[in-house]
């Protein structure tokens, strides 16, 4: 994790009071509503409503994010619920993530630039403990690779992050994918919510 990249997140959180709508996302819900729980991995948690949730339903949830401020908040949202959460204040490819110790990883939207060995993707894949699933949504647009504008007027390249579309190619033999698809978003408040559509990628470790 960059100085640089945690003080942006940092700033883009301080912002407002909450930034996001406080609801856990959609997809995540359909595809864990009915599983039995376990270890979960969150892969940039933000304000903590995904990760709250899951651990609501049992599950012992790690979640991590490059903004202290998010994570503060999250924190402090988990206490007000009254359910424990162990937090990490890093990056993907710098929070020492166990290979196979999670029956869930979710990655909702994550900010993870590519790089040519797909390191990050990889740490995903083998976060993923034996009959676990990995969960990648993204923002159905960014699949276009066409220039998007930031909420503060940056422009910035899709095509330098990691969503679904990368990660599918590096599924070999031992893994099933059960979710493949694009689907309608429905839209919620608070900024960041206002894309049409999800690109989403379920697959399960055998």
């Amino acid at each position: 994790m960059s100085e640089s990249e945690s003080e942006y997140w940092d700033g883009r959180y301080a912002v407002a009071d909450q930034l996001w709508s406080g609801a856990p996302n959609s997809v995540l819900v359909d595809v864990a509503a009915e599983l039995p729980g376990g270890r979960a991995l969150d892969v940039g948690c933000g304000e903590g409503a995904d990760a709250v949730w899951l651990a609501k339903r049992g599950w012992a949830v790690t979640a991590l994010d490059v903004s202290g401020v998010a994570l503060e908040r999250a924190a402090k949202r988990a206490e007000e619920v009254g359910v424990d959460i162990r937090w990490i204040h890093a990056g993907l490819l710098d929070a020492g993530i166990e290979p196979g110790a999670y029956d869930l990883v979710s990655a909702q939207y994550p900010v993870l630039f590519k790089t040519p060995d797909a390191v990050a993707e990889h740490i995903l894949l083998d976060a993923v403990a034996p009959g676990g699933l990995l969960v990648v949504v993204h923002h159905g647009e960014f699949a276009t690779g066409q220039s998007h504008e930031s909420h503060d007027g940056e422009v910035f390249d899709p095509a330098d992050y990691v969503g679904p579309w990368d990660v599918k190619p590096l599924l070999g033999d031992g893994w099933h994918i059960e979710l493949d698809e694009t689907r309608a978003r429905h839209l919620t408040t608070g900024s960041g919510a206002g894309h049409a559509s999800d690109v989403v990628l379920v697959a399960r470790r055998d």
